[in-house]
C-alpha cells in the first residue's frame, strides 16, 4: 500500500479515541439537528469518558441548529454532566415531553450547573463564516427587540450566564447586534461515508446541515475535525462531485456502523432524496382542533408560495394539501436545508421526504435573513398586547421549552407570517361537531398574557416592517393591525364574549366585519379547501 495511503487509514480511530482528544476548557462545534445528523457515538464517548476518567472538564459546546434530538434521548444529554459542560451555545435544545423527567441538559440549566445561551440557528452559521474567514464577529438585524438583543436578555437563558455575548454597536449610520467571534478548538461532524484520506460524502443524510462552515472555522483556528460516519471505502473511491467535505478539512474518522439517519429512523432512501415516496403513503392528519388550525392556515399560502414551516401544529399543513391534492401548491423551504417534498413530523422533523433540493443549512438561513420566502407557518405559547410572540422559553414549564431555533431569523423579513396554536393550554378540551366547535372544557392558562416572558417574535418590529401578521387558533382568527391585536374571524359554535374576549388576559380589538370562520375547515376529509378561496 502507498504511504500516503498508509498516513490516510490512520484518520480512523474508535469513538473512545476520539473523546480522549477532547482536553480539558476545549470548545467544541457540534453539528446536530433535532433527532437529524447527530454524531451520538461520539458524543456518547466522551461523556463515557468523563464518567470513568474525569475529563474532559469545563467544555463548552455550540451547537448551530440544536443540541441533540428533542427529547432528549441522544445528542447533548450524553454531556449532561456536572463539571463536564462549564457553557453551552445553542440554536434549541431537547424539548421533553409533558410524560417523561425532563432531559438532563434542562435540569442543569434551571439549576445553574452551566451557563446557557440561546442563539438563533443562522447568526451561529454565519459565527463560523466569520470566524473562519477571521473577519471580527457578526453583524447583523437578526433579533433586534427580541430577547436576543441585549436590551432585554442577549441571548442568556439562566443566571449562571453572565458573561455577554452580543451587545449594541453603531456602524454605517445604523444600529445592529454584534457577535464577537467564539472560537473552537474541535468540530463534530457526521456523514455517511468516508474514504481512507478523509473524504467524506453524505448520500444517507437527511441534510447537510453546517459541516462545512463548522469544520472551515476549526482548521482554520488549528484546531482538530472529527468526523463520525457509517462506512470507510477505497481511497479516491467516492466520486468528486459526491465529496462534500474534503479530506484537507477532516482529521479523524469514526466509524459508526449503526448510526441512526434521524432519532427513530435507521434509514428511509426518500429523506436521502435517493427514491420518492408515493404521496398516499403519508398517513393523513387526524380529525380534530389542531386539523381545524392547520387547514385554517393553509387558507392563507397563495399558489407558488415559497413556504417555511416550524414544528407543532404548522408541521401538519403539508399533509392537509397532500389530502387535498394539492401537494404542490407551495414549495416548502426548512431550516435544515431541504426545499420542496413533503417535510415530516415527529422525531424525524427537519427531514423532508421527496425534496426537490437539500441546500446546507447556512445558505438557507441567508434566503431567510434576506427575505426571501413568501410566507412561514409557526407556532407560539404566549401572545402579549404588542403581538410579540414568546416560543422559547417558559418558565412554568421548563421541560417543553426548546429555544428558538432559527425562528427569530426566519421572521426577521419574511412579508407573511401566520402563527398556529390553540387558543387556551391545560386541560383544553375542545371537539369538532357537526360543521362546528364545542368547548367541552377551556384550558386553564390563556396564552394571550400582557407581557410575554421571552420576546422571540417582536410585534412593535412586526409593524415597523410591515408585515401581514395572523394568528390562526381553534376558536378565532386574529391579525396585528395599527390598533392591536384584533379578532377577524370567529369558529362556528363559538361565543365572542365568552369564548374569546373573556378568555384573554388583554384586550382584543374585533373588526367591524367579523367573519365566520369556513364551515368546511370543520368538515372531515377533503373538503375543497381552495374553492372559491381568493388564494
Amino acid at each position: 500500500m502507498r504511504e500516503t495511503e498508509q498516513r490516510a487509514r490512520s484518520k480512523v480511530v474508535s469513538a473512545d479515541q476520539a473523546a480522549a482528544l477532547i482536553s480539558d476548557n476545549a470548545v467544541l462545534s457540534v453539528s446536530s439537528s433535532s433527532g437529524l445528523g447527530c454524531p451520538d457515538a461520539v458524543l456518547a464517548a466522551i461523556g463515557r469518558r468523563y464518567r470513568e476518567q474525569g475529563s474532559p472538564r469545563n467544555l463548552t459546546t455550540i451547537h448551530p441548529i440544536a443540541a441533540g434530538d428533542m427529547y432528549g434521548i441522544d445528542g447533548i444529554d450524553h454531556l449532561a454532566q456536572e463539571g463536564l459542560l462549564k457553557r453551552v451555545i445553542a440554536g434549541s435544545y431537547p424539548s421533553g415531553p409533558s410524560n417523561r423527567e425532563s432531559p438532563r441538559i434542562w435540569q442543569m440549566i434551571r439549576d445553574n450547573k452551566i451557563a446557557a445561551y440561546n442563539v438563533p440557528s443562522g447568526v451561529l452559521f454565519d459565527m463560523h463564516r466569520d470566524v473562519a474567514a477571521g473577519r471580527p464577529g457578526v453583524l447583523t438585524k437578526v433579533g433586534m427587540d427580541t430577547f436576543v438583543d441585549p436590551r432585554r436578555n442577549g441571548c442568556k437563558m439562566n443566571e449562571a450566564a453572565a458573561e455577554d455575548i452580543v451587545s449594541l454597536v453603531d456602524f454605517a449610520g445604523d444600529t445592529w447586534l454584534h457577535f464577537p467571534n467564539i472560537v473552537p478548538g474541535v468540530a463534530i461532524i457526521r456523514g455517511t461515508t468516508a474514504d481512507e484520506r478523509g473524504n467524506i460524502s453524505m448520500e444517507h443524510e437527511g441534510a447537510y446541515l453546517g459541516v462545512i462552515e463548522q469544520a472551515l472555522s476549526v482548521r482554520n483556528s488549528g484546531g482538530i475535525v472529527i468526523a463520525q460516519v457509517k462506512r470507510v471505502t477505497e481511497a479516491f473511491s467516492i466520486p468528486s462531485q459526491r465529496v462534500y467535505v474534503p479530506s484537507t478539512l477532516v482529521d479523524y474518522v469514526v466509524v459508526a456502523a449503526d448510526q441512526m439517519q434521524t432519532t427513530e429512523t435507521l434509514y428511509d432512501p426518500a429523506i436521502s432524496g435517493e427514491i420518492r415516496r408515493p404521496l398516499d403513503s403519508f398517513e393523513p392528519v387526524d380529525e380534530g382542533v389542531e386539523k381545524v388550525i392547520a387547514r385554517r392556515a393553509a387558507m392563507e399560502l397563495a399558489a407558488g408560495d415559497t413556504v417555511n414551516l416550524g414544528f407543532g401544529i404548522s408541521a401538519l399543513v403539508p399533509r392537509v394539501l397532500i389530502e387535498e391534492g394539492m401537494a404542490d401548491r407551495v414549495t416548502w423551504a426548512i431550516e435544515q436545508g431541504a426545499t420542496g417534498g413533503v417535510p415530516l413530523t415527529g422525531f424525524a422533523f427537519g427531514c423532508a421526504a421527496n425534496a426537490e433540493a437539500i441546500l446546507a443549512s447556512p445558505y438557507q438561513f441567508t434566503l431567510f435573513q434576506g427575505g426571501g420566502i413568501d410566507v412561514t407557518l409557526l407556532s407560539f405559547m404566549q401572545v402579549d398586547r404588542q403581538g410579540s410572540v414568546n416560543v422559547s422559553r417558559l418558565t412554568a414549564k421548563l421541560h417543553v421549552t426548546a429555544g428558538c431555533g432559527g425562528f427569530v431569523d426566519i421572521v426577521t423579513a419574511v412579508r407573511r407570517i401566520v402563527f398556529c396554536g390553540t387558543f387556551t393550554a391545560g386541560g383544553l378540551d375542545v371537539r369538532v361537531e357537526d360543521q362546528a366547535l364545542n368547548i367541552v372544557r377551556d384550558g386553564k392558562v390563556s396564552k394571550f398574557v400582557p407581557q410575554v416572558e421571552h420576546v422571540t417574535f417582536s410585534g412593535n418590529q412586526g409593524r415597523a416592517r410591515q408585515q401581514d401578521v395572523t394568528y390562526v387558533t381553534e376558536r378565532c382568527v386574529i391579525k396585528l393591525l395599527p390598533q392591536g391585536l384584533t379578532v377577524t374571524e370567529i369558529a362556528p359554535g363559538v361565543d365572542l364574549q365568552r369564548h374569546v374576549l373573556d378568555r384573554c388576559e388583554i384586550p382584543l380589538a374585533v373588526a367591524d366585519n367579523l367573519k365566520t370562520m369556513d364551515a368546511r375547515l370543520f368538515s372531515t376529509g377533503a373538503v375543497g379547501l381552495y374553492q372559491d378561496h381568493g388564494r
